[in-house]
């Protein structure tokens, strides 16, 4: 069985999202280009895609056209079976490549069912409420940070305020000239 891994973007002061929902400071960064390379080598243990429905939309919106001379990301992205928890979408049309799964009900369940039919790891990207759960119920494997040099000053943490305090073990960090930092730690299983 392979791991949950979750993965966001972060500015340096913690925040996914800004206060208003947007994501705008992700731009402000030229620098994860830099962690392609680094970005592929861990997509080649993936096995299935993850998204929650806001972020379906916006990867929907953007991936299925993205040209992969320009992004080699995007072969990888088109490539692995993809699935959206959500409860209120009829469909989830990926382009002109046809419609993805549609995960219904709750999401840390449609994800235990789903790790148990997927051999190798599964990447939840973004999905901050999906994240949320996932992270309460002691289901995400990898936390993986990619870190983009700016400071926003207020937004959406990537974690749930109550949580709690969970140890982690660094996994792995590496550093890009632009400032990006791409950190993986490990949450060890929580007893319940």
């Amino acid at each position: 069985m392979g791991k949950i891994i979750v993965e966001q973007i972060v500015s340096a002061d913690g925040y996914a999202a800004e206060a208003d929902g947007g994501i705008g400071f992700f731009g402000s960064s030229r620098s994860l280009a830099e962690a392609e390379n680094e970005q592929l080598r861990m997509m080649a243990s993936v096995g299935a895609i993850v998204l929650g429905r806001n972020t379906y939309a916006m990867f929907a919106a953007y991936w299925p056209d993205a040209d992969p001379r320009n992004e080699r990301i995007a072969g990888p992205i088109n490539a692995l079976p993809k699935f959206v928890v959500s409860s209120t979408l009829a469909s989830a049309p990926w382009g002109d490549r046809g419609d993805i799964d549609i995960l219904c009900g709750d999401g840390v369940a449609s994800l235990r069912a789903l790790r148990k039919r997927i051999e190798d790891d599964i990447i939840v990207w973004g999905s901050l409420t999906l994240t949320d759960a996932l992270l309460r119920a002691g289901e995400v494997d990898i936390l993986r940070l990619r870190v983009v040099p700016v400071l926003i000053g207020a937004g959406r943490s990537f974690a749930p305020h109550d949580l709690g305090q969970r140890g982690l073990t660094l996994e792995r960090a590496e550093s890009f000239p632009g400032g990006h930092l791409v950190v993986a730690y490990s949450i060890p299983s929580r007893a319940f």
